[in-house]
């Protein structure tokens, strides 16, 4: 699997099967999540095809608006906010212009961020500022493997997506042990049916690879419960509101950002 063209006939039927799956379920929250899911598909794989131009640019959005969402999720001042919603974006497109660089520029970002609190003399509320700005960053940069990776980060947001639909269905239906005190409503038997999903999905499209094995099976639901415990530790029920029963667009990438992690490391 090389070219993204190859995935599109994979993608439109997972899409079919899919629409036809939560039709069933007849559950409002999964006709939404497929409806979003739809339209970014096209966006992605517009995106992809376009090369690593296009990746960086599809990368770059979604770190906006990640960063976007995070600062107003965690209650970061304005300028804290400016800063992380410029160092986001700029990661994938020095991955795309000079990924020898990368590493510089996120050791930079790092510091910028860390200093923010200190220049401002802010002794009450510092330590929390820094703390949530460096884990903003370090949850983002990721990103950049939209980039790094090629076309066979579609099959791994596919994947990705299919599974966390999959695993929300499962554990309704199947019930049983609570995966974890972070999200009491997700179930083991939900992750193991998303992670099946998830795995079928990369055989299908040809990308059955341990990188991707590991990113979708362990990575994917991780990164979901890296966000519960986020949005647990400010209590907020979403990143966001302005997708329509899909909260936000962090909500929607959480299991995603770490895949991409794993993912990166792993190849």
């Amino acid at each position: 699997m090389t070219e993204v063209a190859d995935l599109v006939p994979h993608l439109a039927g997972a899409l079919i099967v899919g629409g036809v799956a939560v039709a069933f379920s007849r559950r409002r929250e999964y006709v939404l999540r497929w409806c979003a899911w739809a339209a970014g598909v096209p966006v992605v794989v517009a995106a992809l095809a376009a090369g690593a131009g296009g990746a960086a640019v599809l990368a770059a959005a979604a770190g906006v608006v990640c960063a976007l969402e995070y600062g107003a999720l965690v209650r970061l001042p304005r300028l804290d906010r400016a800063v992380l919603t410029v160092a986001v974006p700029v990661a994938p497109v020095t991955a795309w212009l000079a990924p020898d660089q990368v590493p510089r520029l996120f050791a930079l970002a790092v510091l910028v961020i860390a200093l923010v609190p200190v220049l401002t003399g802010d002794a009450t509320d510092g330590l929390r500022r820094l703390c949530f700005g460096v884990l903003g960053l370090v949850w983002f940069v990721p990103l950049i493997g939209v980039v790094l990776l090629g076309p066979v980060v579609l099959a791994l947001f596919a994947a990705v997506s299919i599974a966390d639909i999959a695993a929300s269905l499962g554990g309704r239906r199947l019930g049983g042990p609570a995966l974890s005190p972070l999200s009491p409503g997700k179930h083991w038997s939900g992750l193991l049916v998303g992670t099946v999903a998830g795995l079928a999905v990369l055989a299908v499209l040809g990308a059955f690879t341990p990188p991707l094995v590991v990113a979708v099976a362990v990575g994917a639901p991780l990164g979901d419960l890296l966000e519960s415990m986020v949005k647990r530790g400010v209590e907020t029920k979403d990143s966001a509101s302005w997708l329509a029963g899909a909260g936000g667009l962090l909500d929607r990438l959480d299991s995603l950002l770490l895949a991409l992690s794993l993912a990166l490391v792993l190849s």
